[in-house]
């Protein structure tokens, strides 16, 4: 599986169908060195994204995660003389022990790849806008968790969203705010014309205004998943996040800010 250039020096590696665990990551090309977002999960994903690097015969220099969760942060020990920029958040998420079990038990399809797992902590917090590179910004934005990093490349009019985004695929808000998420969903269709999620294919705005709608119809469903109303969402991949994402948005609203019950079950948590 080859890099996907979007514009000269802007490349994006697609995860394909781009469901659960398989997450998208992007690679920008700066004068003497590479900007790696985002990293994957597992060897089986990392080790050909590793591969596919190598062939632009620069060093990485600088690893940003848009997010802390596990389909996004998995492959960062490959990049150990990278620095590594993330979230305050991320930064936390990083310096706990991955827990496997959990892992195993949500996506059983890489069961026996997780005891490889081995993650590279956060070096440096971004919690403002700041221009990495001649070539490269962060922005931090709120949403798909309480604090996620989004890449915007200017002059190729590319923004690496993260899980900020996911095109026909269910996004899972175990620690988001789907009614925040979507209103900052506003400013990410803004940013570019080019959107690489965090999962799912390429898109743009017409594919955000989607995501969008999806999230406040999960709001609006009140805790109940079978109200979600018709949509563009019947086409799209791991419906089965429905309740996880209703509840989530339901205990928000109560002022309750905790995992939901359905996605501990589905690790085999025992209920907080």
């Amino acid at each position: 599986m080859p890099l996907e250039p979007l514009a000269p020096g802007v490349y994006a590696w697609l995860q394909r169908p781009g469901g659960i665990g398989q997450a998208n990551a992007g690679v920008v090309v700066d004068e003497d060195s590479l900007t790696v977002i985002d990293s994957l999960m597992v060897p089986s994903q990392w080790q050909a994204f590793g591969a596919a690097i190598a062939e632009l015969g620069r060093p990485v220099h600088r690893v940003v995660l848009t997010s802390g969760h596990i389909d996004f942060v998995g492959g960062t020990s490959q990049f150990r003389l990278a620095a590594v920029y993330g979230s305050s958040v991320t930064s936390m998420q990083l310096d706990q022990p991955p827990n496997i079990d959990a892992y195993r038990r949500f996506m059983p399809a890489f069961a026996a790849e997780f005891e490889l797992l081995e993650t590279k902590p956060v070096t440096h917090i971004v919690e403002e806008p700041v221009m990495l590179t001649p070539a490269v910004e962060i922005l931090p934005v709120v949403g798909y968790t309480p604090a996620n990093l989004v890449v915007l490349v200017p002059g190729a009019g590319v923004l690496f969203a993260g899980g900020m985004c996911t095109f026909g695929v269910t996004p899972l808000a175990i620690q988001g705010d789907l009614a925040r998420w979507a209103d900052t969903l506003d400013l990410v269709a803004e940013l570019a014309p080019t959107i690489v999620p965090g999962h799912g294919p390429i898109g743009g705005e017409p594919e955000v205004r989607q995501l969008q709608q999806y999230l406040r119809a999960a709001v609006d469903a009140d805790g109940d998943p079978s109200t979600i109303p018709p949509g563009p969402w019947d086409q799209w991949a791991d419906r089965q996040l429905d309740p996880i994402n209703v509840e989530r948005a339901a205990l928000l609203a109560r002022g309750e800010d905790r995992i939901p019950t359905t996605f501990l079950k589905a690790i085999g948590a025992p209920d907080p």
